[in-house]
């Protein structure tokens, strides 16, 4: 039996979240971590009660092993371990890298091995984060012991691995889109007369709650025709960004991120 349920290779801003996230469920000694920075693996074992290992020593040891280094990166990360990831006949793989798919992950590791495949998005530090998965090869229990795993990071959604990049546009690439969306907002009511740091609040707080009603009510449309009295104030505002294309805009911000997603694979 594994002495770690998790081992998290690469423990940056992603790694790093769900690690903090994942030590909210599993307990700090149930989890291993490793870095090429080695200070990054320290600070989350001084912090959190994880142990800091090698990667070797990390996949011998643990029962999900967590990929979390970049893309362009992947391959020489899993070439030194796919020995020792051969050897583990219990071991699952969690991959979050962007445009490599099952297939690949498990190319690099020259070997069959049961995978998951999740694209999670930065609030997960703040567990409120939105992750997708697809699998291959999990057995319903070892699905069931990584949902529970990652349950403190947000809310978690099974979907087919042909739509993840698709659906992951929106989600991983989203959050950037709202800060930018906030920061326009508080700068509209800046420009209106409103101080600085009021702005920044009253822009984050109304995107946090709009966003509890969607998840609430769902129907984006007829929240935004509730809001849209005749003649007010509201209606107004939208009329504006329609005028600037805002629609069309918000759009074509995530099929470039899509089709991005797609250059990266080739």
């Amino acid at each position: 039996m594994a002495k770690y349920i998790l081992g998290f290779i690469g423990c940056g801003n992603m790694g790093g979240a769900l690690v903090r996230a994942c030590s909210k469920t599993v307990g700090g000694e149930k989890i291993a971590v490793c870095d090429y920075d080695n200070k990054k693996a320290e600070k989350f074992a001084n912090e959190l009660g994880v142990t800091a290992l090698t990667a070797s020593e990390l996949v011998k040891e643990s029962k999900f092993v967590v990929l979390g280094v970049k893309p362009q990166n992947m391959q020489e990360t899993i070439s030194p371990i796919s020995g020792e990831l051969a050897k583990h006949k219990d071991v699952v793989l969690i991959t979050m890298a962007a445009g490599l798919s099952i297939s690949a992950i498990q190319a690099f590791a020259k070997a069959t091995i049961p995978t998951i495949r999740i694209m999670p998005n930065t609030p997960a530090a703040l567990g409120e984060g939105m992750i997708l998965y697809a699998l291959s090869g999990v057995s319903e229990a070892d699905e069931k012991t990584f949902l529970e795993c990652f349950a403190k990071a947000g809310k978690i959604d099974k979907i087919p691995e042909d739509k993840i990049d698709a659906a992951s546009a929106l989600s991983g690439c989203g959050p950037a889109f709202v800060y930018a969306f906030a920061e326009a907002l508080a700068d509209g009511a800046v420009e209106c007369g409103v101080p600085r740091d009021k702005a920044a609040l009253y822009a984050a707080q109304t995107l946090k709650g709009a966003a509890e009603m969607l998840l609430e009510f769902g129907h984006p449309a007829d929240l935004k025709d509730a809001v849209c009295s005749p003649g007010g104030t509201t209606i107004a505002g939208v009329h504006a960004l329609e005028n600037g294309g805002f629609r069309g805009i918000t759009m074509d911000a995530v099929m470039a991120a899509y089709k991005r997603t797609l250059e990266l694979k080739k």
